[in-house]
């Protein structure tokens, strides 16, 4: 067994206490019924309940330790049938208590002592069943609350002689549930300390969770992953001389180049992953990608960069706190340099970036931590990031549920797939959940990490059925720290801006990435899908914003029926985007007109 009941530590801090609020919608009806028919009756005349309470534990370590799991409960509950609005006078709320006669069953307990307007006293009394059915159920029994109304301020053992008036079914939406993970509150005095107090009572609900759930429903690996392309594989280029290039970042990093060469050539092309990814995504064997594309249209020499963003590289699988403008300042730099040292000093470079690859790459060239590019493509996104409105509720709230609340260092595609019991099969089950657009947990996670959609990163009909099977492997693990960044600059009025502005490790960048814009001369062709649901019109506004700073010098391209990814995975893509790549390429080839 993985993940263990918290037993309290001596060595914490005493009497640190605990809040969350959460909200439950339902329906009930007057008199004694069983629930079901009490919800039924209540949806069809319309008699609805909801309420919001706020559940306050005293003392965690005392909660944890304890048989009962007791915490305060304040707020309020809003029913017609009762008049409306009802204040909780008091209430009590038990955390996974033992079922009587049944070991294998808890349950989460409510008692909330009401008073009507007029003054009329009454009791919610409702229970949560605990329970591992048949199927996979625990989602539905963690959010369904089985209530009674009683008059009078009843105790529990007082319910057999009790007057109900009421009787119903309650339950949690899921954006509710995700408001509730957001509301987790400590008053412990040091930041540390509160992060830990939310990462106890985590591992505890979670704990408890799989001891009820844990061997039916994780255990079976019925679904593990075969893998049917060799990772890492560089088969896709043929005909191609391939040789792997270290380089070294000024903050002391590993980074790796692989160059796909094939004759000498004045115009080399650099092509620049996003985050999750690596240079796997354009040298894909199961279609005509990217580089060898390059290759056989007169672009003879083609190198990949993986960078700190990758995930042949293990430094997204840490809790690091790197942002962009490290990206932008320490590893773009010593990978152009890379190329002229290898191919020569006057060289012409073109650059391909995508995604946060493409906003990083931006980024320095537009902050002047790299110069003599001669033509860039930047797909998706560029100084500009836009995100549709629940991707940026997700990047509000992500990084602190990841880190803090679920204890877990980065997130992963092959959660669900890998053997074991970990906090990430739990999370990667559980997304599957409400991804049933597909048979794919890779795709399900992937939709989670990213944008907003089932699924969001790309069409399902624009991709190779291995490709859609192997996106556990084309995309890697992520930490989260690098979501911070992209938030903040969300809220900036989409704005490529400096995570931050006090750090003097970042002088040598500007505060705002559009500051130098009149003066960089190399030209971009913005491209993007036109159905991009991680990144939306971000390009679009790019482009709009600059043409309006230097009229003429850059392109855009909008491709029909594409999404953000798909872009350079597809199937097809040889024949619907790599053309305007390949055009754009050439008319910028030859003499620097600089």
């Amino acid at each position: 067994m993985i993940i263990k009941s918290v037993q309290p530590d001596s060595n914490k801090i005493k009497r640190a206490s605990l809040s969350f609020t959460e909200t439950m919608r339902g329906f009930l009806t007057d008199g004694q019924l069983d629930f079901q028919s009490g919800y039924s009756l209540g949806e069809e005349k319309g008699t609805s309940i909801t309420f919001t309470v706020n559940i306050k534990i005293d003392d965690v370590e005392k909660f944890i330790a304890s048989s009962n799991h007791e915490a305060d409960v304040s707020g309020h509950v809003n029913c017609e049938l009762f008049g409306g609005y009802m204040e909780i006078r008091t209430g009590r709320f038990n955390l996974f208590v033992n079922s009587v006669g049944d070991n294998e069953r808890k349950k989460m307990l409510y008692r909330l002592y009401l008073q009507t307007t007029n003054g009329k006293l009454l009791t919610l009394s409702g229970y949560k069943d605990i329970f591992d059915n048949v199927g996979l159920d625990i989602w539905s029994d963690t959010t369904t609350l089985y209530i009674n109304i009683m008059e009078g301020h009843i105790e529990a053992d007082g319910e057999l002689s009790a007057n109900i008036i009421g009787t119903g079914i309650m339950h949690i939406g899921k954006l509710d549930f995700i408001k509730q993970l957001t509301s987790f509150r400590s008053d412990a005095t040091r930041k540390s300390d509160r992060l830990s107090v939310i990462n106890d009572f985590g591992q505890f609900f979670l704990g408890s969770l799989w001891d009820i759930y844990g061997y039916s429903v994780f255990m079976p690996d019925t679904n593990t992953y075969e893998r049917e392309i060799p990772l890492f594989t560089t088969e896709g280029v043929p005909n191609a001389e391939c040789t792997a290039h270290s380089i070294t970042t000024l903050d002391k990093l590993g980074l790796g180049m692989l160059r796909f060469h094939r004759a000498k050539c004045k115009d080399v092309v650099l092509i620049i992953h996003g985050l999750t990814t690596s240079s796997d995504m354009f040298i894909m064997p199961e279609h005509y990608n990217l580089v060898t594309y390059l290759l056989d249209n007169n672009f003879s020499d083609v190198w990949t960069l993986d960078y700190r963003m990758s995930n042949r590289l293990p430094y997204n699988m840490q809790r690091h706190r790197y942002n962009m403008d490290d990206i932008a300042l320490f590893d773009y730099p010593p990978a152009l340099e890379k190329i002229r040292e290898e191919v020569g000093q006057d060289v012409r470079i073109h650059v391909i970036c995508h995604c946060l690859g493409s906003v990083s790459f931006s980024m320095s060239l537009f902050g002047k931590a790299v110069t003599g590019v001669r033509s860039v493509v930047a797909n998706s996104v560029a100084l500009t990031p836009r995100v549709p409105r629940w991707s940026l509720f997700k990047l509000s709230v992500a990084p602190f549920v990841t880190e803090y609340l679920l204890g877990m260092m980065y997130l992963d595609p092959l959660f669900s797939e890998k053997p074991g019991i970990t906090m990430g099969k739990i999370l990667g089950k559980l997304t599957s959940i409400f991804h049933q657009e597909c048979d794919v947990p890779a795709c399900h996670m992937l939709s989670l990490m990213w944008g907003a959609g089932h699924p969001a990163l790309y069409n399902h009909k624009n991709l190779a059925d291995v490709t859609h099977r192997r996106g556990g492997d084309l995309y890697g693990p992520t930490s989260m720290h690098f979501y911070r960044h992209v938030r903040k600059m969300v809220r900036m009025n989409s704005t490529a801006i400096k995570y931050n502005k006090s750090n003097p490790k970042y002088r040598a960048l500007p505060n705002d990435y559009m500051e130098h814009a009149k003066d960089i001369n190399t030209p971009i062709l913005f491209m993007t899908g036109q159905e991009n649901h991680v990144f939306n019109d971000s390009n679009i506004i790019c482009y709009e914003r600059l043409e309006k700073i230097v009229p003429g010098r850059h392109q855009l391209r909008v491709i029909p029926g594409y999404g953000h990814q798909d872009v350079f995975m597809g199937k097809n893509v040889s024949q619907d985007v790599f053309p305007h790549i390949l055009k754009f390429l050439e008319s910028n080839s030859g003499d620097i007109k600089n």
